[in-house]
């Protein structure tokens, strides 16, 4: 557990600490940056996939055919990792469909598709503007309700992070923004600093930390400006300014560097007493508790060489990759081959269909031009060089990793700590071997994910087959039970009836005795009591003579 006081006398004295590894790529930052976040006409159709954060899927609450509002919940669900989208504008439900996704398959996935109306009917949240009144569990619901989840990548549901019963030392909030061409957060926190307050404020007030630290990357001087700004009069908060290195923006590498103590490695950062947050979601948390407007929308970095009008743009979700690049002036002519890049060079992932809508996560659409972006070139064997492991920011060893991935040995990539891979994609960068080590570390990955999956499921189905079986055995057991106290019954019972016809028997026996004996008895009598009178009725010999 850190000491936050230590920690923030430390970083008022300029005191910081440092991760391994990292590297410095061209920030390119100045592309986008330089314009205000600009407002981008609604697209006629928004495709809003139902899931757009870790966790479960919604229930879908309209169908085809209804019409709905601006902020109306199209999704529902009572899973406590389940948050809802919305409606990003008025208009109707023509399908719920699979749709492509923003994912770096672009495997398709259940969406709703909305023909907007161009009117932008609002139907708001009510509001709680006396928020320090509330209950927290109120809040919580509220930020759930919402739909917030984390804006900086993640995707985690905010109001999870936040419900939380350990003390919190340190509420960090994350305005680092490392990734290059990414310019998005600078631009929020330029102009909504002091809503970026208001959200902070609501968290502080939730989850009550000794202390507030907002952390900026020193290229980004007018961000830092308005962020102190916003935060002169409240002396819990400290913002402070980093030396700009990939990837400080991460979760442990930032606290790393803040706090000098480092996150375990199957832990969380809240075992140590801190919790971050990202500044564009401290914003929704504003809009939502504030203003009683849900998520849907964010601001997203339209860049690269092959648009002419590279700017920042608050999107809503569901838009079209399409429509914006039209916005931003596409220009095909620029590039070889069709080229989007969902996210930053880093981080981000090719979108293989202009269709693939924007959400929650969605921070950047990169559209280099030709020579702009290093060209991808065919693997070729390690050389073992070890520069991999010398950029690792998590202290990992990718070439053990890549071995054990490539050869599909999970538990020996288990065993050198393959679930900490922040998928910065460092190790790629450096690499001169062009190997796409992150690819490979993302489909271990995802093969140690599924095959947990099937052996839950199959385990469910054993502890089913199991239970089934021993409900059959004692359904049996029960009936052999029933049976043998039937049959004893049945055979007492026939006892009991023997024993009665026995003693019927013999009654009937005895009594035929008696009647016969007394038979008897009555022709003895009889006999002994009648006089003989054959001498006086036979004839005389004598008188004969």
């Amino acid at each position: 557990m850190i000491d936050a006081a230590q920690v923030i006398s430390q970083l008022q004295q300029g005191q910081m600490f440092d991760f391994p590894g990292g590297v410095h790529p061209p920030q390119q930052k100045s592309l986008a940056n330089s314009t205000p976040i600009a407002q981008v006409a609604e697209p006629k159709h928004l495709y809003i996939p139902v899931k757009q954060q870790i966790g479960s899927q919604g229930n879908v609450c309209v169908q085809v055919g209804d019409y709905v509002a601006k902020g109306q919940p199209l999704t529902h669900s009572n899973h406590p990792f389940s948050v809802p989208v919305h409606a990003s504008t008025s208009g109707t439900v023509v399908a719920i469909a699979p749709h492509p996704s923003a994912h770096a398959s672009g495997l398709p996935e259940l969406t709703i598709e909305i023909a907007t109306d161009g009117l932008a009917k609002w139907q708001l949240m009510p509001l709680l503007t006396d928020y320090m009144q509330l209950d927290k569990m109120q809040l919580l619901e509220r930020i759930c309700q919402a739909g917030i989840s984390g804006m900086g990548g993640a995707g985690f549901p905010t109001h999870i992070k936040t419900n939380t019963h350990k003390p919190v030392e340190c509420l960090i909030i994350n305005g680092i923004e490392c990734e290059p061409y990414i310019s998005s957060d600078d631009r929020i926190m330029r102009e909504h600093a002091w809503q970026i307050k208001q959200g902070i404020d609501i968290l502080r007030h939730i989850v009550e930390p000794k202390h507030v630290i907002i952390a900026v990357e020193d290229n980004k001087p007018e961000a830092f400006d308005a962020m102190r700004t916003a935060c002169l009069e409240d002396n819990g908060y400290l913002v402070v300014s980093l030396p700009t290195k990939y990837p400080a923006g991460g979760e442990r590498q930032l606290i790393q560097v803040l706090t000098g103590a480092e996150v375990p490695d199957n832990g969380l950062p809240i075992d140590i007493g801190c919790l971050m947050y990202n500044v564009g979601t401290c914003f929704a948390i504003a809009e939502a508790v504030l203003h009683g407007k849900p998520l849907v929308e964010r601001v997203v970095t339209l860049t690269g060489k092959a648009l002419n009008k590279p700017q920042n743009v608050w999107a809503l979700l569901g838009t079209p990759v399409q429509h914006l690049l039209t916005h931003a002036g596409y220009d095909s002519t620029q590039q070889k081959q069709h080229k989007v890049i969902m996210g930053g060079p880093m981080m981000g992932f090719t979108v293989h269909n202009e269709q693939v809508p924007v959400v929650k996560m969605t921070n950047c659409l990169l559209v280099p031009e030709r020579n702009e972006l290093p060209e991808i070139e065919d693997e070729r064997p390690c050389i073992r060089c070890g520069l991999c492991a010398d950029a690792c920011p998590a202290g990992l060893l990718p070439q053990q990793l890549l071995w054990y991935s490539k050869a599909k040995e999970y538990d020996k990539a288990q065993e050198y700590n393959l679930d900490a891979c922040i998928e910065c994609g460092a190790c790629a960068y450096v690499c001169p071997s062009e190997i796409p080590l992150v690819q490979y570390y993302r489909q271990a990955k995802s093969d140690i994910r599924n095959a947990a999956i099937e052996k839950d499921k199959s385990e469910k189905a054993r502890e089913r087959f199991e239970t089934r079986q021993a409900r059959l055995l004692a359904d049996k057991q029960a009936r052999e039970e029933k049976h043998r106290l039937a049959a004893e019954a049945r055979k007492k019972s026939m006892e009991n009836k023997g024993s009665d016809a026995k003693d019927k028997i013999a009654a009937a026996l005895a009594r035929a005795k008696a009647k016969r004996a007394a038979a008897a008895k009555t022709d003895t009598d009889t006999t002994q009591s009648t006089p003989d009178v054959s001498s006086h009725n036979s004839p005389s010999t004598d008188s004969d003579n």
